[in-house]
Protein backbone atom coordinates (compact mmCIF):
# COMPACT_ATOMS: atom_id res chain seq x y z
CA UNK A 1 0.00 0.00 0.00
CA UNK A 2 0.88 3.63 -0.30
CA UNK A 3 1.41 5.54 2.81
CA UNK A 4 -0.28 8.66 1.48
CA UNK A 5 -0.91 11.62 3.71
CA UNK A 6 -3.82 13.81 3.77
CA UNK A 7 -3.76 17.19 5.76
CA UNK A 8 -6.17 20.28 5.92
CA UNK A 9 -4.13 22.83 6.59
CA UNK A 10 -4.69 26.91 7.02
CA UNK A 11 -2.29 29.29 4.74
CA UNK A 12 -0.14 29.34 7.87
CA UNK A 13 0.02 25.86 7.77
CA UNK A 14 -2.59 25.42 10.93
CA UNK A 15 -4.00 21.66 10.98
CA UNK A 16 -5.46 21.50 14.24
CA UNK A 17 -9.05 21.64 14.27
CA UNK A 18 -10.32 22.03 11.33
CA UNK A 19 -13.93 20.84 11.92
CA UNK A 20 -14.78 22.68 14.42
CA UNK A 21 -14.18 24.57 17.98
CA UNK A 22 -14.84 21.24 19.96
CA UNK A 23 -12.77 19.16 17.86
CA UNK A 24 -9.11 19.56 19.42
CA UNK A 25 -8.88 22.32 22.11
CA UNK A 26 -5.58 20.86 23.61
CA UNK A 27 -2.57 23.67 23.90
CA UNK A 28 -5.66 26.05 24.89
CA UNK A 29 -6.57 25.87 20.72
CA UNK A 30 -9.54 28.31 20.39
CA UNK A 31 -9.96 28.38 16.54
CA UNK A 32 -11.26 25.07 15.32
CA UNK A 33 -13.61 24.65 12.78
CA UNK A 34 -11.65 27.65 10.53
CA UNK A 35 -12.11 25.09 7.28
CA UNK A 36 -16.06 24.63 7.45
CA UNK A 37 -16.85 27.83 5.83
CA UNK A 38 -14.32 26.77 2.82
CA UNK A 39 -15.60 23.52 2.25
CA UNK A 40 -18.22 23.79 -1.04
CA UNK A 41 -19.50 20.89 -3.10
CA UNK A 42 -15.98 20.71 -5.23
CA UNK A 43 -13.94 20.33 -1.94
CA UNK A 44 -16.54 17.84 -0.92
CA UNK A 45 -16.30 15.78 -3.88
CA UNK A 46 -12.22 15.81 -4.49
CA UNK A 47 -11.74 14.72 -0.45
CA UNK A 48 -14.12 11.71 -1.41
CA UNK A 49 -12.39 11.26 -4.44
CA UNK A 50 -9.61 10.88 -2.26
CA UNK A 51 -11.11 8.92 0.48
CA UNK A 52 -12.53 6.68 -2.45
CA UNK A 53 -9.10 5.56 -3.34
CA UNK A 54 -8.25 4.44 0.86
CA UNK A 55 -7.82 0.59 1.48
CA UNK A 56 -7.37 1.28 5.58
CA UNK A 57 -6.72 4.17 7.49
CA UNK A 58 -3.90 5.30 9.99
CA UNK A 59 -4.74 7.30 12.62
CA UNK A 60 -2.79 8.88 15.32
CA UNK A 61 -4.87 8.31 19.36
CA UNK A 62 -6.43 11.65 19.68
CA UNK A 63 -7.75 11.69 15.88
CA UNK A 64 -8.57 7.80 16.57
CA UNK A 65 -10.30 9.03 19.94
CA UNK A 66 -11.76 11.78 18.17
CA UNK A 67 -12.96 10.09 15.07
CA UNK A 68 -14.64 7.24 16.68
CA UNK A 69 -16.79 9.26 18.94
CA UNK A 70 -18.43 11.34 16.12
CA UNK A 71 -18.26 9.17 12.99
CA UNK A 72 -20.13 6.63 14.13
CA UNK A 73 -22.96 8.85 15.04
CA UNK A 74 -22.99 10.18 11.61
CA UNK A 75 -26.57 8.22 10.14
CA UNK A 76 -26.75 10.28 7.06
CA UNK A 77 -27.12 7.91 4.04
CA UNK A 78 -26.31 10.75 1.60
CA UNK A 79 -22.82 11.17 3.24
CA UNK A 80 -20.18 10.63 1.14
CA UNK A 81 -17.85 9.83 3.68
CA UNK A 82 -19.38 8.01 6.58
CA UNK A 83 -19.68 4.75 5.38
CA UNK A 84 -15.91 4.58 3.93
CA UNK A 85 -14.76 6.00 7.56
CA UNK A 86 -16.91 3.35 9.58
CA UNK A 87 -16.06 0.58 7.37
CA UNK A 88 -12.15 0.64 6.02
CA UNK A 89 -10.01 -0.99 8.35
CA UNK A 90 -8.09 1.28 10.80
CA UNK A 91 -4.74 1.57 12.30
CA UNK A 92 -4.04 3.17 15.16
CA UNK A 93 -0.38 4.06 16.50
CA UNK A 94 -0.54 4.41 19.93
CA UNK A 95 1.16 3.60 23.33
CA UNK A 96 -1.55 4.47 25.36
CA UNK A 97 -4.82 3.74 23.82
CA UNK A 98 -7.26 0.06 24.81
CA UNK A 99 -10.00 1.02 23.49
CA UNK A 100 -10.58 -0.39 19.85
CA UNK A 101 -14.62 -0.37 19.67
CA UNK A 102 -14.95 1.46 16.30
CA UNK A 103 -14.56 -1.74 14.12
CA UNK A 104 -12.59 -2.75 12.10
CA UNK A 105 -9.57 -1.38 14.55
CA UNK A 106 -6.15 -2.78 15.02
CA UNK A 107 -4.06 -0.91 17.43
CA UNK A 108 0.09 -0.58 16.28
CA UNK A 109 2.78 0.05 19.45
CA UNK A 110 5.70 -0.78 19.89
CA UNK A 111 8.11 -0.55 16.90
CA UNK A 112 5.38 1.70 15.10
CA UNK A 113 7.41 2.38 12.02
CA UNK A 114 8.58 -0.67 11.39
CA UNK A 115 5.17 -2.39 11.65
CA UNK A 116 3.88 0.87 9.38
CA UNK A 117 6.45 -0.35 6.83
CA UNK A 118 5.57 -3.72 7.15
CA UNK A 119 2.15 -2.28 6.15
CA UNK A 120 3.78 -0.61 3.32
CA UNK A 121 4.66 -3.86 1.58
CA UNK A 122 1.40 -5.24 1.44
CA UNK A 123 -1.09 -5.73 -1.32
CA UNK A 124 -3.53 -2.45 -2.30
CA UNK A 125 -4.06 1.16 -2.64
CA UNK A 126 -3.89 3.78 -0.06
CA UNK A 127 -3.01 3.66 3.38
CA UNK A 128 -4.45 7.10 4.65
CA UNK A 129 -3.16 9.51 7.44
CA UNK A 130 -6.03 11.75 8.30
CA UNK A 131 -5.33 14.29 10.61
CA UNK A 132 -2.96 12.97 13.38
CA UNK A 133 -0.10 15.91 12.77
CA UNK A 134 2.46 14.79 15.07
CA UNK A 135 2.09 10.83 13.48
CA UNK A 136 2.29 12.47 10.22
CA UNK A 137 5.32 14.45 11.01
CA UNK A 138 6.93 10.89 13.04
CA UNK A 139 6.38 9.36 9.60
CA UNK A 140 7.90 12.19 7.65
CA UNK A 141 11.13 11.94 9.96
CA UNK A 142 11.24 8.27 8.77
CA UNK A 143 10.73 8.52 5.27
CA UNK A 144 7.82 6.61 5.28
CA UNK A 145 5.40 8.80 3.62
CA UNK A 146 4.94 7.97 -0.12
CA UNK A 147 2.30 10.74 -1.31
CA UNK A 148 1.03 14.27 0.67
CA UNK A 149 -2.23 15.19 -0.41
CA UNK A 150 -3.02 19.13 1.61
CA UNK A 151 -5.96 20.85 1.16
CA UNK A 152 -5.14 24.23 1.73
CA UNK A 153 -8.00 26.90 3.17
CA UNK A 154 -8.00 30.42 2.41
CA UNK A 155 -7.15 31.77 6.16
CA UNK A 156 -4.57 32.10 8.37
CA UNK A 157 -5.37 31.26 11.84
CA UNK A 158 -2.37 32.58 13.31
CA UNK A 159 -1.92 29.87 16.47
CA UNK A 160 -2.32 25.81 16.87
CA UNK A 161 -0.20 22.76 15.89
CA UNK A 162 0.88 22.72 12.38
CA UNK A 163 1.69 20.36 10.49
CA UNK A 164 5.35 21.65 9.64
CA UNK A 165 6.91 23.42 12.44
CA UNK A 166 9.25 25.94 11.88
CA UNK A 167 12.60 25.00 9.63
CA UNK A 168 10.56 21.07 9.44
CA UNK A 169 9.54 20.89 5.94
CA UNK A 170 10.16 17.12 4.84
CA UNK A 171 12.39 16.64 1.56
CA UNK A 172 11.16 14.92 -1.17
CA UNK A 173 7.81 16.42 -1.99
Amino acid sequence: MKLTVMQFVSLDGVSQGPGSPQEDPSGGFTRGGWLVPHMDAAFVDQASDWLEHADALLLGRRTYEAFARDWPQITDPADPFTARMNDLPKYVATQTLADDSWNPTILVSGDVETQIADLEVQPGRDLQVHGSSSLAQSLFSASLVDELRLAVAPVVVGQGRRLFPEGSVPVGF
